[in-house]
């Protein structure tokens, strides 16, 4: 059973649409506690523990009914912009956010996702979880932007949808008109990449 640690409707939306089970429940892990400055270790130590902080909170978990647990496979993500060696995370107003896009429009930046896979042994007469391999790996896609008039980015600011991703864009939603292109995985920029993760669950299976 894979567990989606994180409460991304994005990264819901994309697991279903692969046709891959699993079941989602958010991550408690205060993001605010690690001080990385590294952007692409940043990511990758944040799906760390976001994972690592469900894993041993496991037995407090209310599963549903008749689940087939076997082996349990905990998947954590995390999605941080790198715009000209800089960390945007979610912009923290509608200014910061028209601002982002003055700086982004026509010009590229990293959407850098760290991935970790805890994978253990869950014994539900015992509630207890015990880890056998953990799987860790950030994922890079560049991002190109359109070049934007100041009225196109008032627009998109003013729908609200900046101010909920990293970054300031949703590719999946109204933003995906304001990208030119992609060099790298296309789902990583939604926050998941399904060939990292079909390649790992893959590998666990054979």
């Amino acid at each position: 059973m894979l567990i989606l640690a994180s409460a991304s409707q994005s990264r819901k939306k994309l697991l279903e649409n692969s046709q891959i089970e699993f079941i989602q429940i958010a991550s408690n892990f205060d993001e605010t506690s690690i001080k990385e400055k590294n952007i692409f270790k940043l990511a990758l130590e944040l799906s760390f523990q976001k994972a690592n902080s469900l894993s041993k909170n496991i037995q407090e978990i209310s599963f549903p009914e008749k689940l087939n647990f076997g082996i349990l496979k905990i998947l954590g993500c995390d999605s941080i912009f790198e715009f000209k060696g800089e960390a945007y995370g979610k912009p923290s107003d509608k200014e910061e956010a028209f601002t982002r896009w003055k700086k982004m429009s026509g010009e590229c930046g990293f959407l850098h996702t760290g991935h970790t896979l805890i994978i253990g042994n869950f014994d539900s007469s015992s509630n207890k979880f015990k880890i056998t391999e953990t799987i860790k790996n950030t994922v890079s896609s560049r991002v190109y932007f359109s070049e934007l008039e100041d009225w196109e980015i008032k627009s998109y600011v003013d729908t609200d949808e900046p101010l909920y991703c990293a970054g300031g864009f949703a590719l999946e939603g109204i933003g995906g008109k304001y990208i030119e292109k992609i060099e790298g995985c296309f789902s990583n920029v939604m926050g998941l990449s399904l060939p990292w993760l079909r390649k790992n669950l893959y590998k666990l299976e054979n």
